[in-house]
């Protein structure tokens, strides 16, 4: 590996990454987090607001997609120059230009970090663990309170990013423990002391807006919970797809020799051997009764990258770099491929009417035009409406129950405001009537067709909002707010305003 091979795929990563994040729409959970960014608030339904804010400030010089994504299409190349500056500050010697590169040029070709240029709470939050957790590192080195400091407050980041930042925070514990020196318990300390103050924010926000981190994050979304045999494989793959296919192996095989060498070398890191792998340790064990997302592990493949490059042969390492730098050309032609097909390709899949309404938003907008104005645009889903509404440059409005991820509009939306209003509902699926007559004094309906999609308009006139609160509302409030009597509660926006006097409790 030479700087000059490092710089070149840089360079082309990032074009690939620039041309991926200006041609693609905005999906549906970007355009939910950009909802957030429009209406910035201490808090939002279910992350920590970090997110939020990031996307407020871009707001105020633009929305286009590429600008939007621009903190993530940075990210691979940000944080393999920061590995490639920060590694001789972390070890003692031995450590070779070579090594340095092949360091960065794994993680910049990591393979998720090819073709993710998309908007989640795990883009701050990505930036965050990783230069806490090299923080951290460096300050195992020699107990420097400074780098302890830096640590905590990147970990304080990282919590108003997302709750599995206590994972990164549970490694430190789980490092201290190992090392058990007095500068080491201060260190933690220090590092949890940063996060105090935005856990009392999140804290302050939630008990005055009727619990919904807590809500989302540990009761409604886990229905599905249980022991099986199918998510432990399933995470078992997405973890070999992450880390590159060969990484897994590699460790494990020189697991042993590795360790010798990096000792020998004066590049063994006890610490980065803990941020590096006991995460993924931790997410196999809620493998047994959970499906782990993909973008779960982000935060933490740099750091194995960075470890199994500190233990690897000359050769090995070659080899391994070699076949991230395939891996990626793979990826990139794959995704060239593929754009070039026509929409209509994908017309057999159950997804279709979704992807058109993703990609053709121009035709879509043109036939909701005429009631952009005076009606009030509504889908069944959160998704989908905020990702309407985001190409519409105009709110969306959750009409129904949905699910439990598309609480947020809750806090958004007072349908007591919209009393006796006229309301257009888009539909992806035929509607049965009857389901919205009670809402309404008038009912009908028509549709239409883009790029071989059929979408339906549900036009009900003059909304009924004591029937909706009766038989909408209500279920919603006992589905998705029994919140536990243990917790302290200031004021819920969901009983506030549609059952006052009726706490919403369990």
């Amino acid at each position: 590996m030479t700087g000059r091979l490092f710089a070149a795929l840089l360079v082309l990563t990032l074009a690939f990454r620039f041309w991926l994040a200006a041609a693609f729409p905005i999906t549906g959970d970007e355009a939910y987090f950009i909802w957030w960014g429009w209406k910035p608030d201490w808090g939002f339904y279910d992350h920590p607001p970090l997110i939020g804010w990031w996307l407020a400030a871009l707001l105020q010089f633009g929305d286009a997609e590429w600008w939007l994504r621009l903190p993530v299409i940075l990210q691979p190349a940000l944080l393999a120059l920061t590995i490639y500056w920060t590694l001789p500050r972390l070890v003692a010697a031995g450590l070779g230009e070579e090594r340095r590169l092949w360091a960065a040029t794994l993680v910049l070709l990591a393979p998720v970090n090819v073709w993710n240029v998309f908007i989640t709470t795990d883009t701050p939050l990505i930036y965050c663990s990783v230069l806490s957790g090299l923080a951290w590192v460096r300050a195992s080195q020699d107990d420097a309170p400074r780098w302890y400091l830096a640590a905590g407050l990147l970990l304080a980041g990282a919590v108003l990013s997302k709750y599995f930042a206590a994972i990164l925070g549970f490694a430190y514990l789980v490092d201290v423990l190992r090392r058990r020196t007095p500068g080491a318990w201060a260190g933690l300390a220090i590092a949890y002391a940063c996060t105090l103050p935005a856990l009392a924010l999140m804290a302050w926000w939630n008990s005055a807006n009727c619990w919904p981190n807590y809500m989302f994050n540990f009761v409604n979304r886990h229905g599905d919970a249980g022991w099986s045999i199918k998510t432990p494989l399933l995470y078992a793959v997405t973890l070999i797809y992450v880390l590159g296919p060969p990484v897994l192996w590699l460790a494990w095989r020189s697991r042993d020799r590795g360790r010798r060498v990096a000792i020998a070398n004066s590049l063994s890191l006890p610490a980065l051997t803990t941020l590096a792998w006991l995460p993924f340790l931790l997410f196999a064990i809620l493998a047994l009764v959970k499906q782990i997302g993909l973008h779960w592990l982000l935060s933490f493949v740099p750091f194995a990258l960075i470890w199994l490059t500190l233990r690897l042969a000359p050769a090995s390492l070659n080899r391994l770099g070699l076949f991230f730098v395939g891996f990626a050309t793979l990826h990139i032609a794959a995704i060239l491929i593929v754009s070039r097909v026509p929409l209509e390709t994908w017309q057999k899949t159950r997804l279709y009417d979704g992807i058109v309404l993703t990609f053709e938003h121009r035709a879509l907008a043109r036939e909701l035009q005429p009631y952009r104005k005076d009606w009030v645009l509504a889908m069944d889903g959160y998704s989908n409406a905020v990702t309407l509404g985001y190409n519409l440059r105009q709110y969306v409005v959750v009409f129904g129950e949905a699910s439990s991820h598309a609480r947020h509009d809750d806090l958004v939306t007072d349908f007591r405001a919209l009393a006796g209003r006229n309301f257009l509902i888009l539909r992806k699926s035929a509607p049965n009537l009857d389901d919205y007559r009670k809402y309404f004094r008038e009912v009908s309906a028509d549709s239409f067709e883009i790029r071989g999609a059929r979408f339906w308009r549900v036009k009900g006139a003059g909304f009924d909002y004591a029937a909706y609160r009766d038989g909408v509302l209500a279920g919603v409030r006992r589905k998705y707010y029994a919140i536990p009597a243990w917790l302290p509660q200031t004021a819920c926006y969901m009983c506030d305003r549609y059952f006052p006097g009726e706490a919403c409790r369990r």
